[in-house]
């Protein structure tokens, strides 16, 4: 059974001090989260691997985010509070955060400040890497309100070769990469890049740093539910959805990494299947009606993938749909959403 933020476990294997243990740099980058930051905090308090230390690092709010952080760093000498001189962008601010991380840390956990880990986060990861050296990430399962988000390794098990894994998703295959929130990294790698995410690409800048760590490392992944988010409005995830940024997105990482993981064969199949689900897609949009905003988005993320916007593969798809929706039996189509 799953604990709540604060529930504190007396089953852990661990010495209190855990000073043998590696060292595990979070860092929770926060702009006027006042009203959660309090329980994302309480999280890292009570996680039962002893060994971290926590920076949060405060985007210039205007609310009480840095007074609440101010309080629980005077109470505990593993927290640490640092304020940017001036305000930047989410994905920006979570590079600054990154780049706080501990030299001597191992491994580095990213929390954002509106979500928070199970007691056993840290604990089940760490094992993980630890057991496996090669692995460069660890994933898990997260929770979103009271729904199970992304798909795992066939279990039980926890480790698969990171071309594997990122060969299977531009495939068609499972997203297991999760959010900032639900992964573990080394730190080595982490510093090893000045900027980890790309702040040109922000809807996308998790998955593509995991494609870019996955060429030297292999990836793993904890069959438990360890973190947990929470959708609301104005978050980067509810415009990215509003958007649908994931389809810009699958088509942006097989255009940067196909080369790397694929065939030439199986990238030119995967091209022609993504273009079709993609015009598929804006053809729906099409008949939604949808504003200028959108079309320049998605227009513009064509043309950086060096594709460019097709009229006639619009005019295709949109000919193709209005077609299916009136050979269907109005029943059927309303239950198919056409």
């Amino acid at each position: 059974m799953h604990r709540k933020p604060g529930d504190r476990r007396n089953d852990s294997p661990y010495e209190m001090d855990g000073s043998s243990l590696p060292l595990v740099s979070v860092v929770t980058p926060a702009y006027n989260e006042e009203e959660y930051l309090g329980e994302c905090i309480e999280s890292v308090l009570a996680q039962s691997y002893p060994n971290w230390d926590y920076t949060i690092l405060n985007n210039c709010s205007t609310d009480g985010t840095l007074a609440i952080a101010q309080k629980y760093a005077a109470r505990d000498s593993r927290i640490r509070v640092i304020s940017n001189s001036t305000s930047c962008p989410a994905v920006a601010n979570f590079n600054n955060a990154l780049r706080q991380i501990s030299s001597a840390s191992k491994y580095c956990k990213m929390v954002l400040a509106d979500d928070w880990i199970f007691p056993e986060c840290l604990e089940r990861m760490v094992a993980v890497m630890e057991a496996h050296p090669s692995i460069g990430i660890v994933g898990a399962y997260g929770l979103q309100g009271k729904l199970v988000l992304w798909q795992g390794l066939p279990y039980p098990s926890e480790v698969v070769s990171g071309r594997e894994i990122c060969r299977q998703r531009l495939l068609g295959g499972p997203y297991v990469f999760g959010s900032p929130t639900s992964l573990l990294f080394r730190s080595g790698l982490v510093l090893s890049r000045d900027a980890f995410y790309n702040e040109s690409n922000p809807h996308a800048a998790d998955s593509e740093a995991c494609f870019e760590l996955l060429k030297g490392s292999d990836f793993g992944f904890v069959h438990q539910v360890l973190t947990f988010s929470r959708e609301r409005p104005g978050s980067l995830f509810q415009a990215s959805r509003e958007l649908n940024a994931s389809a810009a997105d699958i088509l942006h990482e097989l255009v940067a990494y196909g080369p790397y993981y694929l065939a030439p064969d199986e990238g030119a199949k995967c091209l022609d299947l993504i273009l079709s689900k993609y015009y598929d897609f804006l053809a729906t949009s099409l008949l939604q009606g949808r504003d200028r905003s959108f079309w320049d988005y998605h227009r513009g993320k064509l043309k950086e993938n060096g594709i460019g916007f097709s009229y006639a593969w619009l005019a295709s798809a949109l000919s193709r749909k209005l077609l299916h929706r009136f050979r269907v039996p109005s029943g059927r189509g309303r239950q198919w959403g056409l």
